[in-house]
């Protein structure tokens, strides 16, 4: 081990992080010519959990583990769930299965709305101090005056309002980008105006209220354009994206539901404008929209297949292979964007995390090793760089490869 080179991307010693690669890892893991970084623990926050409600799609326990296996030790989870997380007695339902089950910290989100159904504002005095942020994920409030009444509240509370933007009246009945592929294959297709509007929506009450606003899954140039501008004018305005947009597009799209997820993978016009968007700053994080379905649930092809695929155990190998070994961003705006950056914006505490990668190591994606009860990937037999040998949370190792 001794005369094996980690490259610290931490400010944690790197002698302490080589004693708890002896102590729980197997010599013969490390090779002399590999390349070995230590990083810190990786924050994501935007996953689905399922647990309570759904749990033949994911488990608290399956989610939190997969996590640990992709590097991350903190997640924030999204409230589409049974019983949607809109009141205090609701969140202890999904609160005393984490302090079970939970191997990494898992902060739960609340609803904006009482049982996300955008007609009346679920109880943000009671549950403010209780969770990390309020959001209707999988659901844009559609009623304007509900969603500014939301954020008056949200800024008294000094809470973060996490959007899903989708206005519903611009659907259409769409399951796929409106674009090549879907006018080439017959299928009805999303506009991005149905993102983008309603981010242009939102953010003319942002400068009203004065609340801290944050985007989810940004997929469509225009909506890059829409952020950068709020950015430049002062608004108190964050976003992410996730891996997949900045990697795949509508001509990657093949007919099987591991393909289909929302919002959808729109043009290359669009993934380029993403990728600016990381490169100047507009787009803040990357999270995974981690969203794990039954086997059954995405067999269905693009049209009936429901919405949402598994990330959160590829997206550190693939965001590594794609932009640092290609040269597009450092090792170090990596780790900005999938550590420090949510870690600031949601007051997440990381410190003493770290996560140690064999960044030499090449394999293809193959689902049957997740740990997640999800397995759609639409990156299913890419090949990668990157292996996470070992996770470390508050001390304690959360997950160590086999």
């Amino acid at each position: 081990m001794e005369k094996i080179t980690f490259k610290n991307y931490t400010n944690i010693p790197t002698e302490y992080v080589q004693e708890k690669c002896l102590k729980n890892l197997s010599g013969d893991i490390f090779s002399k010519n590999g390349t070995y970084a230590i990083l810190p623990g990786f924050c994501d926050v935007h996953v689905h959990f399922r647990e309570p409600g759904f749990s033949y799609k994911e488990t608290i326990k399956s989610g939190s583990m997969a996590a640990a296996k992709g590097g991350y030790t903190a997640v924030c989870t999204m409230p589409n769930l049974k019983p949607v997380p809109d009141s205090i007695e609701n969140l202890k339902a999904q609160t005393d299965i984490i302090e079970k089950d939970a191997v990494i910290s898992v902060y739960p989100y609340a609803s904006i709305t009482v049982n996300q159904k955008g007609e009346q504002l679920a109880d943000f005095d009671g549950l403010a101090d209780k969770v990390i942020a309020f959001s209707d994920d999988g659901k844009g409030v559609q009623n304007a005056d509900m969603l500014y009444s939301a954020m008056v509240k949200a800024k008294s509370l000094n809470k973060p309002l996490v959007c899903h933007c989708e206005d519903e009246s611009l659907l259409f009945g769409g399951y796929i980008h409106d674009g090549e592929y879907a006018k080439a294959h017959g299928h009805k297709g999303i506009c991005s105006a149905s993102e983008y509007a309603q981010i242009e929506r939102d953010i003319k009450m942002v400068k009203e209220t004065g609340c801290a606003y944050h985007v989810c899954h940004v997929s469509a140039k225009e909506s890059v354009e829409i952020i950068r501008k709020a950015k430049k004018d002062g608004l108190n305005v964050t976003c992410e994206t996730a891996p997949h947009y900045l990697i795949l597009d509508d001509s990657n799209l093949q007919e099987e539901g591991r393909f289909k997820m929302n919002p959808p993978l729109r043009a290359k016009e669009d993934k380029l404008a993403l990728i600016e968007g990381v490169l100047d700053g507009t787009i803040d994080m990357i999270a995974t929209d981690h969203a794990p379905h039954s086997e059954e649930e995405k067999s269905r092809g693009l049209e009936k297949s429901v919405f949402g695929i598994t990330g959160i155990e590829t997206a550190f190998p693939l965001m590594y292979t794609y932009f640092v070994k290609t040269g597009v961003i450092s090792m170090e705006k990596l780790v900005e964007i999938l550590s420090i950056n949510p870690a600031k914006r949601f007051n997440i505490n990381l410190d003493g995390d770290f996560t140690v990668w064999d960044l030499s190591s090449e394999y293809k994606i193959n689902s049957k090793e997740f740990i997640s009860q999800g397995k759609a990937t639409p990156f299913e037999n890419y090949s990668v760089f990157g292996k996470n040998l070992l996770t470390v949370k508050g001390g304690n190792v959360v997950y160590k490869i086999k």
